[in-house]
């Protein structure tokens, strides 16, 4: 972050100074307080919450998004008793997010026990919304594959039964579904259209109580769940469209290169290479055993590094446990496969991409997928609108503006 020792004089200058050195805190401090557009924080109760967690107090971080998630929903079973329900759906909300961001603390703490019962507390809270929210919402078991099905939530802006443009909404690695809604979610709701939400494979339930990995062929994933909604009589089989978010800006354009019948896509942001965000933090006498495959080698190398960086050793077990891979190399070898370089030229829809200065994870990579797909759409966001960082976590209100304009010119709405 640039000027950080400025925010410590300077408070009003926290958006470029940064809220944290710590630069993991100062990024889950930006997605939760870019969710208070979409009524899925409250800005006051967030900075009181981590006051006083220090820059690299993790179990701190951890009991801070914990105790505030465990604050609000007794608020919220409060004002349900009470018979205040939007009050009520509000506040689980708000919980479910923080949850959620206390589930992403899970990593820094010295052991996963709590991985489960928070992530439990979390879906709890976004059920119990689901339950008292105005909205008309309905849980789903989308079909995959063998028999199994996906959870969902199929949301639609009344209780109408016209069919609608519908928006299928792909989560990234590690997000809160919950966040999801609020990253476009609400604001699609707001235009008419139906959102359709859900866990894939190595997301979230399917990942922590169904033991289910990624899959780099995201087209298995969603074909199925088109099929399923080309069914229903509340949506227009002529206007869907599909959004993906953080490494969904993968899995879109994947998908869109083997299943045609979306009208319009969004990648936010694009992502050619998931291996990146993986590889750029290591040595390139690694990358040379790896691009050798030297298996012993890199292995052993790594757990070398990792035994003295216990910090690095507990993110890489969090980042690779959705892969479900064991040893290094083989996890390098199967983030690998998640890449678009040579599928990408099969996509024929409309591709919205969104671009973000100072973007963390994939830098570069929304124009190189732009590149590789003609007649797609890149749209820079900087940090000048308060739109700079991996998927503007303070400038949702701004994106939703610019993709939905887009999207609703796609669909002749």
């Amino acid at each position: 972050m640039a000027s950080i020792g400025g925010m410590f004089t300077r408070p009003h200058e926290a958006f470029t100074a940064g809220f944290y050195r710590n630069e993991d805190f100062d990024f889950e401090l930006r997605i939760a307080l870019g969710q208070a557009a979409s009524r899925g924080a409250e800005v006051g109760e967030v900075l009181q919450a981590v006051a006083g967690v220090g820059e690299h107090d993790t179990a701190a971080w951890f009991q801070a998004w914990l105790g505030l998630g465990d604050r609000t929903v007794a608020l919220a079973d409060g004002a349900a008793s009470a018979g205040h329900t939007l009050s009520a759906s509000e506040a689980y909300l708000r919980a479910a997010n923080y949850y959620g961001t206390a589930l992403n603390a899970v990593d820094g703490l010295d052991s996963e026990d709590e991985l489960l019962p928070t992530f439990r507390k979390h879906r709890a809270a976004w059920d119990r919304f689901v339950d008292t929210t105005p909205l008309s919402a309905e849980r789903v078991a989308l079909p995959y594959e063998a028999g199994q099905t996906l959870p969902g939530y199929f949301f639609a802006p009344d209780e109408g039964t016209e069919p609608r443009p519908t928006l299928v909404m792909v989560n990234g690695s590690d997000g809160a579904i919950s966040v999801l809604l609020g990253s476009g979610g609400y604001a699609a709701l707001a235009r008419g259209y139906n959102v359709l939400l859900f866990d894939g494979p190595g997301q979230q339930s399917m990942l922590f109580e169904r033991n289910v990995p990624f899959r780099p062929d995201w087209e298995a994933v969603v074909t199925p769940i088109v099929d399923y909604l080309l069914a229903r009589p509340d949506v227009d089989g002529a206007k869907l469209a599909l959004y993906g978010i953080s490494q969904a800006g993968y899995w879109v354009p994947r998908t869109l290169a083997f299943e045609h019948r979306f009208a319009a896509a969004i990648a936010d942001p694009g992502v050619v290479d998931v291996a990146t965000s993986w590889t750029s933090h290591m040595p390139k006498s690694m990358i040379k055993l790896f691009e050798d495959g030297d298996k012993k080698k890199f292995d052993q190398q790594m757990e070398i590094g990792l035994k003295f960086q216990r910090g690095a050793a507990r993110t890489w077990a969090f980042r690779a446990r959705p892969y479900q891979v064991e040893g290094y190399f083989d996890v390098i070898a199967e983030v690998s496969r998640y890449t678009v370089k040579d599928v990408a030229g099969q996509i024929t829809t409309p591709l919205f991409i969104t671009d973000p200065e100072d973007e963390q994870f994939w830098p570069g990579q929304s124009e190189q997928l732009a590149a590789l797909v003609p007649g797609s759409t890149l749209q820079r966001f900087t940090a000048a609108e308060g739109a700079n960082f991996h998927c503007q976590p303070l400038a949702r209100t701004l994106t939703d503006q610019r993709m939905f304009d887009w999207l609703d010119e796609q669909l002749g709405r």
